[in-house]
């Protein structure tokens, strides 16, 4: 048995934290509680994870990366819109 299926466990946990989060900020677009700074260097770091990635060839990296990408700039995008 290899190790994947840690990888696949993180990447589903830390991708479903940011869920409630966005569902929260779509619905209410309140966004005074987020940090504009944190969510720009975590986008930017997520996307750098993503580039990893596929460097080292590892699909639950690159997934899980790709779904908290769209989520973390979509909160991201909601800041920037409603401040």
């Amino acid at each position: 048995m290899t190790g994947d299926w840690i990888g696949y466990l993180a990447a589903a946990l830390t991708t479903l934290s940011f869920v409630p989060q966005a569902l929260q900020i779509i619905r209410s677009k309140d966004t005074r509680g987020i940090s504009m700074p944190m969510y720009l260097s975590f986008t930017v770091g997520v996307a750098c994870w993503i580039g990893y990635g596929v460097v080292l060839g590892s699909v639950p990296m690159i997934a899980s990366n790709l779904v908290t990408l769209a989520l973390a700039a979509t909160i991201l995008a909601l800041k920037l819109r409603y401040g």
